[in-house]
């Protein structure tokens, strides 16, 4: 490139900021600087300019060019430069390729284009050498890869032999389960079965009994009420009245069973409200809102009522066991 521009010096740098220094040289007697010259960056410097601007620069006199009569070639009578910048694939700049003259030199101007194609080859290279780099990365990678593909491969491969191995006696532990658990389901239906007519026979004499309850009532209480409600009555009367309703009152009640009234003796008045309650069949929800009371304190008193009237299986329905007392 230099012979053929007819210039002392051609050079190729590459910087390292702060450093920048010369990677190839042309050879000649003329050519001050040889292969490894360092410089530091700096505005005397027209390779700072290139770099900086990242753009082609072009001297022709340092002499007359204020900008740079005072630049650190002007040492050794180098006034013309010719540069472009040299750079990365990824953008990063690598140097500067240049040409130096003791003079103007328009040969060197008529052949920048081949300056340019210069650049254009060593840029090609240094996208070479990223690449080349980038394919030994990535087969480093793929071997590494490899490699571990193989050892999970063959772990892979032993979990997989004591899996099968296990597979037999797994699948007849599953058999035994599921012939267990539709035994099971059928026992279970069988229950639920029974439960229901239980239910369904406590409930009809739930019913039958208020019925009874009620026929008296109306018969044996509520007339001597609705003569008292009247005024009419004497004091005598009235307690007459009073004791005849006393009367039928305990005669009605001396039906009931001993069972649920004994029953009742441990529970608080607040227990007995919740129990009478659910054997009305009132939800939790029901009985809370009913109450005034969280739904919370509700559990909390049928737990008492459980735990009083010892019922201590929780499959044993709280509502089914206060009216098999009734």
């Amino acid at each position: 490139m230099a012979r053929i521009m007819n210039v002392p010096a051609g050079m190729e740098m590459r910087t390292d900021p702060p450093d920048h220094s010369v990677l190839v040289a042309s050879k000649g007697e003329e050519n001050p600087y040889g292969i490894g010259a360092s410089f530091v960056l700096n505005r005397k410097l027209y390779c700072h300019s290139v770099l900086k601007n990242r753009d082609e620069l072009l001297v022709r006199d340092a002499y007359s060019d204020p900008e740079w009569c005072d630049n650190q070639d002007l040492e050794h009578g180098l006034s013309f430069y010719l540069g472009l910048p040299l750079i990365w694939p990824d953008g990063m700049l690598f140097g500067t390729i240049f040409v130096l003259d003791k003079r103007d030199n328009t040969n060197a101007i008529t052949y920048r284009d081949l300056l340019r194609e210069f650049r254009q080859v060593i840029e090609n290279d240094l996208a070479l050498l990223v690449e080349m780099s980038e394919r030994r990365k990535l087969e480093r990678e793929l071997q590494a890869g490899l490699e571990e593909l193989e050892n999970r491969v063959a772990m892979r491969t032993s979990e997989l032999t004591q899996v099968n191995d296990g597979l037999h006696t797994e699948i007849s532990s599953r058999r035994k389960a599921e012939a267990d658990l539709l035994h099971r389901e059928h026992e279970l239906e069988e229950a639920n079965t029974a439960l229901r007519v239980l239910l369904d026979h406590l409930e009809s004499s739930r019913v039958e009994f208020e019925e009874k309850i009620l026929r008296q009532i109306k018969g044996l209480v509520l007339p001597h009420v609705a003569k008292l409600r009247h005024g009419n009555c004497n004091a005598d009367t009235s307690q007459h009245y009073l004791d005849i309703v006393d009367a039928n009152l305990n005669r009605i009640t001396s039906s009931l069973a001993d069972l649920l009234v004994s029953a009742f003796e441990n529970l608080t008045p607040t227990e007995i409200e919740i129990a009478q309650m659910v054997m009305d069949g009132k939800t939790t929800k029901e009985i809370a809102s009913a109450l005034s009371r969280e739904t919370s304190t509700v559990d909390f008193h049928r737990n008492n009522i459980r735990k009083k009237l010892g019922i201590t299986s929780r499959s044993r329905n709280l509502r089914a066991h206060l009216l098999s007392l009734h």
